[in-house]
C-alpha cells in the first residue's frame, strides 16, 4: 500500500480509502452487517488504514459500523475521514431533496452548516464512531444559507479543542475553496473522479496542485459501471440509486464497456481485474491524492486494496488515455 499525506499536514492517509456509503445502506440498496465488518478488517489487513464515512450513509448507520469495526485495532493506526452538512432532522439550511430512510420512511434532506448544528454533529459522530477524535473533518457539500466563514470558524475550534486533526470540503468550486481557506487551513477537497467523470480538470484540480490541497477521487469505478461487470440489462436491487445516473443509461454502458474491452488485456497482463487496473490509473493521475473505493464484503475489499501494487508505465497510462479520449458518453 503506498501511503500520502493530506495537503500539507501530517496527516497520512492510504493511497486506496475504503468507502463507507454503500455500508450505510442508503441509496445503495443495503448491506448485510457481518460482511461490512468483514470488508472493513480485510481491507485494514490489506493496508488501508483510511475510511471514510458521513452521517448521511445510513442516518449513523455507516458510521456506527465503521466505530464497531475499528474497535479491533489501535486507534492511531486508522484514519477516520467523516463529514458534516447533510441532515434528515429539522427544516434549517438548503433544501436538498427528498429520500427514503434505511426504514423506507420518507425523509427530507438538507444542507446545513451553521455553527450549533456543526458541533452538534461532531458530538454524534464521535460517539457512533467511538472515538474522542476524527482525523478528517469534512464538509459534505456547500450550504448556501449559512456563511462559508462562519461554517469553518466552528470547524477552527473543534481543530482547537482536539476533537478533529484536519479540515476538508467536499464538492467545492476554487472560489468556495478560498474562502473557506481564510479561515484555516484546508487540506483537501473531496470531489467526484473517475476515467469518465473528468470535471475537476478545469479548474479545482489545477488549483488543489498549485496551492497543495488533496484530491480525494470519489466514485472512481463510476459506482460500478467501471469494473465491467454491468451490462445493459442488470437487474438493482430496491433503493439503488444508480439507474438514474447517466452512466447507466444502456446506451452508455454498452460505450463503456466497449472502451473497458479494449484495455482488459492490459489488466490480464498484469493479473488484475479492471477494476483494479482503473484504480492504479485513477491514483496515478497527476493531482490525485486518494481514490475512495467501496465494498459490500471481504472480497471485493481485498480487490480493491491490491489494485495498489499495480505498476503503469508512461506508455501504459497514454494508451489508456487515449481510448480514453474516444469514448464518447451521452447525457
Amino acid at each position: 500500500m503506498e501511503y500520502r499525506n493530506l495537503g500539507t499536514s501530517d496527516v497520512k492517509v492510504s493511497a486506496i480509502t475504503f468507502g463507507a456509503w454503500a455500508i450505510g445502506g442508503w441509496m445503495w440498496g443495503g448491506a448485510e452487517h457481518n460482511d461490512a465488518i468483514a470488508a472493513i478488517h480485510a481491507s485494514l489487513a490489506e493496508g488501508v488504514t483510511s475510511i471514510d464515512t458521513a452521517p448521511i450513509y445510513g442516518q449513523g448507520h455507516s458510521e456506527s459500523i465503521v466505530g464497531e469495526a475499528i474497535q479491533s485495532v489501535s486507534r492511531d493506526k486508522v484514519q477516520i475521514l467523516t463529514k458534516f452538512g447533510m441532515t434528515w432532522e429539522g427544516t434549517k439550511g438548503q433544501f436538498a431533496f427528498d429520500s427514503q430512510d434505511n426504514h423506507g420512511k420518507d425523509i427530507k434532506i438538507y444542507k446545513y452548516a451553521g455553527k450549533e448544528s456543526i458541533i452538534a454533529e461532531c458530538e454524534n459522530s464521535l460517539k457512533r464512531l467511538r472515538t474522542d477524535y476524527i482525523d478528517l473533518y469534512q464538509i459534505h457539500w456547500p450550504d448556501n444559507t449559512t456563511p462559508i466563514e462562519e461554517t469553518f470558524e466552528a470547524v477552527l475550534r473543534l481543530k482547537e479543542q482536539g476533537k478533529i486533526r484536519e479540515a476538508g470540503v467536499c464538492n467545492y468550486n476554487v472560489a468556495d475553496m478560498k474562502k473557506a481557506n481564510d479561515v484555516m487551513n484546508i487540506v483537501s477537497n473531496q470531489v467526484p473522479f473517475s476515467m469518465v467523470e473528468r470535471g475537476i480538470d478545469t479548474e479545482v484540480k489545477p488549483f488543489c496542485i498549485e496551492n497543495r490541497k488533496s484530491i480525494l477521487a470519489y466514485s472512481p469505478l463510476q459506482r460500478g459501471v467501471l469494473t465491467g461487470k454491468i451490462k445493459p440489462t442488470h437487474q438493482f436491487a430496491a433503493g439503488d440509486h444508480r439507474p438514474t445516473t447517466k452512466y447507466y443509461k444502456p446506451e452508455n454502458i454498452e460505450r463503456i464497456n466497449a472502451f473497458l474491452a479494449e484495455i482488459k488485456p492490459m489488466a490480464e497482463s498484469k493479473n488484475a481485474t479492471l477494476a483494479q487496473l482503473v484504480l492504479r490509473w485513477t491514483i496515478d493521475h497527476p493531482g490525485i491524492t486518494v481514490a475512495l473505493a467501496g465494498a459490500r464484503n471481504a472480497d471485493q475489499a481485498i480487490q480493491n486494496a491490491r489494485a495498489a501494487q499495480l505498476t503503469l508505465a508512461p506508455g501504459e497510462i497514454d494508451y489508456i488515455n487515449k481510448k480514453l479520449g474516444a469514448l464518447q458518453i451521452v447525457s
